[in-house]
Order: structure tokens, then sequence, then C-alpha cells
């Protein structure tokens, strides 16, 4: 039982922490030029933070959604180029979820950095399974909740990153990512990733420096690099 509400009480708080950064999208969503409606929608129906802000981020830079169809292309483009992780996400939990047919479709929206970093932080497949679901929720649930907020504030909040908001959700996945560490290969993929995306940031659109950053796993696993003999 105890091992059980761990699990709950780790997917509740990545939830809230998660959600807490909602506030930040849905207040420079407004500002971007988007309405409250379309920016709920957004949180909705796309329901992944880093694509959320990556498309309204775009636009904001070109001067807000009248600047035209390309904008909202590139926009849309630079939303695509991040989501693309949540693929490479689905193809794990899929044995673990065991869904088929039209039950993929809830927990593929549910397949974002949260629920599957809480899943495969569990060491029974019960509790992997738990994990997600539990957290998929809680984000969703926070997430929208947090940016209807937001939204609403709109340029009463002033600048979200004063508040910290920008960080609650890095530091919650940080939290969860930690642990996971203390394994030579797990260390050393972190570490090549973190200095793939902070050169490549700068100069590449929105989405790029992360896929280029998951490279570092790729090149890893392929020669098992730091993992021994197999």
């Amino acid at each position: 039982m105890a091992k059980q509400s761990s699990v709950t009480s780790v997917s509740i708080g990545v939830g809230l922490a998660t959600g807490l950064y909602g506030i930040s999208f849905g207040a420079l969503s407004v500002a971007a030029g988007l309405d409250i409606w379309q920016t709920q929608v957004l949180s909705l129906l796309m329901f992944s933070g880093g694509s959320q802000f990556a498309f309204v981020g775009v636009i904001a830079a070109a001067g807000g959604v009248a600047s035209g169809g390309a904008v909202i292309g590139a926009a849309i483009v630079s939303a695509w180029l991040l989501g693309i992780r949540n693929g490479f996400y689905a193809v794990r939990m899929a044995p673990i979820l065991q869904r088929v047919g039209l039950g993929k479709l809830i927990p593929a929206l549910l397949t974002i950095d949260e629920s599957t970093a809480v899943s495969l932080g569990q060491q029974e497949m019960k509790d992997q399974v738990k994990g997600f679901w539990i957290t998929g929720a809680a984000v969703f649930v926070f997430w929208n909740l947090m940016t209807f907020v937001g939204a609403v504030l709109g340029d009463a909040l002033g600048d979200p990153r004063a508040w910290g908001l920008d960080a609650a959700a890095a530091a919650a996945f940080l939290g969860l990512l930690w642990p996971r560490l203390k394994e030579k290969q797990a260390l050393a993929v972190a570490v090549a990733a973190l200095f793939i995306a902070t050169v490549t940031t700068p100069y590449l659109p929105a989405g790029v420096p992360v896929l280029l950053a998951g490279l570092a796993a790729v090149v890893v696993g392929i020669w098992n690099l730091l993992g021994g003999k197999k």
C-alpha cells in the first residue's frame, strides 16, 4: 500500500508542478495574439508543453497572429519538430500499456515527458501502468486549468519568468531523471545531450536542438558505449 501511495504522490506532485508552468503558457500565448479560447484549445488538443511554447514563440517573434499564413506555418513546423519525441516515447510505452485499436487514442494524448518518466521510473509493471495514467491525468487537468488562469490574467501577470514558473516543470523532470544518472551510460547520454542542446539552441530553429540532443542516446545505444559487454 505504501508503495502504491508513493507512485500516486509522485504522479500528483509532477502534475501540479507542470500545471503551474501552464500559467506561463497561457499568459505568453495571449501576449502573442491568441485569444483565451484559442489558447485553451492548444492545451486541450496539442497537450505538449514544449510544442505549445514553440508554436506561440514563433508567432510572438514574428509580431503576432496577424503576420500571415507563413508565420503560422513556421509555428506549426516548430511545434511538430518538438512533438516528434512523443512518438519515441510511445514506442517505449506500447508494451507496458498494451493497448490496441481505438484504445490507443487516450494513451497517445497522455504520452508526454512526465508520464513516461514517472512510468519508467517504477520497477514493477503494475506501478509503471499506474504511474503513467495518474501522471498523465494529473498533468492534463492541472495544465489545462492553469493555462486558462494564465490566459485570463494575461498582461496583469507581467513576465511569467519573474515568478519562476518557467523552471517548475524542468525542476520536477530533473528530479525524476536524477536517480537514473547513477549508471555511467545514462550519465554519458545526459551530459552529451545537454552539451548538444546548449551549443545548438542559439543557432537552430525551435525543436531541432532537442532532436539533435536525442541522437546522443541513439549513438550510445547503437555502440553500447559504457554499457559493458552484451
